[in-house]
């Protein structure tokens, strides 16, 4: 008999009993004498359930050695999933499904979660200590120990790494660690949160890491979240891990199915000999599905916290399978220990040779791995998605949770992107034709992006020369843009100059403008070209503002505060230019990735918002991708943030484009990795209590919202938990604020896999 309400009896000392055999096998009897016996060896388990409180569509119960989570999930389905300890290590016992009102169907029988952590060096990058070189802040040790856990270039598991791309180089094969969980648990603890549900088992030890083991499950959806939470007391870690499950059966899990890149489908059925490693799978979506005759597990990683930044997007292989002896198979997520190469372009040698040492460098020298400070709390995620559907029907229904991988329209915005080298003048000019279509604009169009702001003249054409060659170079960029703009995609002629104003930016415009970046001798600012018309002369912070503001431009700050941008916009936050409002502040990407960090670029971006507008007027982040060639069949989704701008309709190439300029520049736009989204955002009364109003919608879990404001000097927060919220859900927040003693407030919301959106920040007039 179950035992009910649990959490009024405190802790419960659970004593392992062999499954009694049945005429028809019920959920917990053995499938064969072996399975008995590994029954029979379950250890006892300790269950704390002081923090459990059961609820409609959610309840835990234990009985027999085993620990029963049973919760509603979509579509009226029900779910179960049985959790016990053989040898001291978690397992799960049973994971079943049914639909409304049918019978139950076992998915899984005693699964052992396994996880493997890979690990090395984090060193700062010559990329970050130039810039900090030139504002003489190099010899600060404690910086330089700040600074180098925002590594981009680095490379850690590459031996012996790229010269000259991080100090301390040849890397050593010492300094790569690999290691396995192993577990030490004797009980397991059961928390109520909303309307979630946590198992948490301790006793997890992973080489260099140590921690705890959860599974959690959430009411209203069929997820199941397992994750790692563990630390580490080293100084220098960078990581990527691998998780899973292993013990399914091939008898009753006869294959296991995905889509590849072309978005054809494929399937391994288990006739081969067993594997010795994991088989990366390059499957579309980074969703592998394993089929039974009853129903089917999908396997995923968090749609973007499970990607560290890159240059490329070229999938890796997130997804795994590996047979493991005749009878059982392991399947899970994971990430690859090197970059690969792109596809370089090219119809001349000279381009092709080009781009191809590119392509080798950014292979051999960027792949930064996850950061793992010291006593941070890194939580390594993988879902699954259990249903009584074939596996195309289960595929269907995981990719609403990214909306498909595509970026949702809402009435009233348009989808904008920023910062992208793919050389689009290189690659017409080098194709003899503005007709040819690079592969990144269906790239782009198939993701629902609507304005492409790219970022030529980077590591491309002739951004110094004073006139004659860079002027034909941005003609053909225009003009490229122009004939591939269309009534729902426009391509902006953007840059990234890095000229006069400090560290890196990116550069927008009303509409194509020609200017250089040198203004020789007795030059003038502007004059008249006879075959390019307007054109400017750019010698000095000074001037590169007035174009500016001639032109209806706006430059924000690049990876603030890291690359090339290291110390920036610090230096700059007493400059005119900064001070302006044509300086709209910086830029947002999910770069680096701590996953002991509850929100995407926590504390280099978001901190360098806050401190923005704590320094000055009205300054906002714009999600860039800062990327290079991309193709169809590369993982572009994950790496992506994007902008939505408040626009009712999408200005034409040949029209003006000031009504993104002047939303952008009046902060109408929200940042978002795609799962949650704003419908509108209201700062409502006057005076000292105003109320903030905003409705939202989100697929996965929501987890939390938050006011951030400043004064002026600090930065303070009010985080509202929201895990009673349903998935794919909506709501309208109404939060009320009071405004004395401050400057600007904001507001963003994220959810429980790490996706999030936020609104630009307000300045508060009295």
């Amino acid at each position: 008999m179950y035992l009910r309400n649990a959490a009024a009896i405190g802790i419960l000392t659970i004593l392992a009993t062999a499954r009694a055999a049945e005429v028809s096998k019920g959920p917990f009897e053995p499938e064969s004498p072996a399975d008995a016996a590994a029954i029979a060896s379950t250890n006892s388990m300790q269950c704390d359930l002081t923090g459990y409180k059961e609820a409609p569509g959610l309840k835990a119960e234990t009985s027999a050695g085993s620990l029963r989570v049973t919760w509603q999930g979509a579509r009226e389905q029900e779910l179960r999933v049985s959790f016990g300890l053989l040898n001291a290590a978690p397992v799960i016992r049973e994971m079943e499904v049914r639909r409304q009102g049918g019978q139950w169907t076992v998915l899984g029988r005693d699964l052992s979660p396994e996880f493997h952590v890979t690990s090395a060096r984090r060193r700062i990058s010559e990329q970050q200590l130039e810039p900090l070189r030139r504002l003489g802040l190099d010899r600060d040790p404690e910086l330089l120990e700040r600074e180098k856990w925002k590594a981009f270039w680095d490379a850690p598991l590459v031996i012996p790494g790229a010269g000259g791309t991080n100090p301390g180089l040849p890397r050593g094969s010492d300094e790569v660690r690999r290691a396995a969980a192993t577990y030490n648990s004797t009980a397991c603890q059961v928390k109520t949160d909303g309307a979630r549900l946590e198992v948490t088992f301790p006793g997890l030890s992973m080489g260099i890491f140590s921690g705890r083991l959860r599974f959690t499950v959430y009411k209203g959806t069929n997820l199941l979240r397992q994750e790692a939470i563990a630390k580490t007391e080293e100084p220098s870690v960078a990581y990527h891990y691998r998780a899973g499950l292993k013990g399914f059966r091939t008898n009753a899990a006869p294959r296991v199915i995905w889509r590849d890149v072309a978005r054809g489908w494929q399937k391994y059925e288990f006739g081969g000999s067993p594997n010795t490693d994991p088989v990366a799978l390059r499957a579309r979506n980074r969703l592998a599905i394993v089929e039974t005759s009853g129903g089917s597990v999908a396997v995923f990683p968090p749609p973007h916290k499970f990607f560290f930044g890159r240059e490329i997007e070229l999938n890796l292989g997130y997804v795994w399978y590996r047979k493991d002896d005749a009878g059982s198979f392991s399947v899970g997520v994971r990430q690859a220990d090197h970059e690969e190469m792109y596809r370089p372009f090219g119809f001349s040698d000279d381009v092709w040779q080009r781009r191809s040492r590119q392509a080798r460098s950014f292979a051999m020298a960027n792949y930064a791995l996850y950061n793992a400070p010291p006593g941070t709390w890194q939580r390594m995620a993988v879902y699954y998605y259990l249903s009584p559907e074939p596996g195309p029907a289960t595929q269907e229904t995981v990719m609403q949770f990214t909306h498909d991988d595509r970026y949702k329209v809402i009435p009233g915005f348009q989808v904008a992107v920023s910062h992208f080298h793919t050389h689009f003048h290189e690659q017409v000019l080098d194709a003899g034709s503005i007709d040819f279509q690079p592969p990144w604009i269906p790239t782009f169009r198939a993701l629902g992006i609507n304005i492409a702001m790219m970022s030529d003249f980077h590591g491309d054409g002739h951004p110094s020369d004073p006139g004659p060659l860079r002027f034909k170079e941005q003609k053909a960029y225009f003009d490229a843009c122009r004939r591939h703009s269309d009534r729902d995609f426009l391509i902006v002629p953007g840059e990234e100059p890095n000229a006069h104003f400090g560290g890196h930016y990116t550069a927008v415009f009303s509409r194509p403008v020609y200017w250089t970046h040198v203004r020789e001798p007795g030059q003038p600012l502007v004059e008249n070209h006879p075959e390019y018309g307007k054109v400017y002369h750019v010698g000095s912070p000074a001037d590169e503002l007035q174009m500016l503001t001639e032109e209806d431009g706006l430059v924000w700050q690049a990876h603030p505060r890291t690359k090339g941008s290291s110390g920036y916009p610090d230096a700059i936050r007493e400059t005119e230019h900064f001070r302006s409002d044509r300086f709209l502040g910086g830029s947002y990407q999910s770069l680096p990735v701590d996953l002991s960090e509850s929100r995407l670029c926590e504390v280099r971006c978001l901190g360098t918002l806050d401190d923005m507008n704590n320094w000055a007027g009205p300054k906002y982040l714009v999600a860039e991708g800062d990327t290079y060639a991309k193709f169809p069949d590369d993982d572009t989704y994950p790496h992506l943030m994007v902008n939505y701008v408040k626009l009712n309709r999408l200005p034409g190439f040949d029209e003006t484009w000031s009504p993104i300029v002047k939303a952008m520049r009046a902060g109408d736009f929200f940042v978002t990795s795609g799962e949650v989204l704003f419908r509108s955002f209201d700062l409502e009364g006057s005076g000292g209590q105003r109320t903030i109003v905003a409705e939202l919608e989100w697929t996965f879990p929501l987890e939390f919202v938050e006011v951030v404001w400043g004064d002026g000097q600090k930065t303070d927060r009010k985080i509202i938990s929201v895990t009673g919220q349903p998935p794919f859900g909506s709501h309208r927040f109404r939060i009320p604020f009071d405004t004395t003693g401050k400057k600007w407030l904001r507001f963003a919301a994220w959810d429980s896999a790490g996706n999030g959106a936020f609104w630009q920040p307000v300045h508060l007039r009295k």
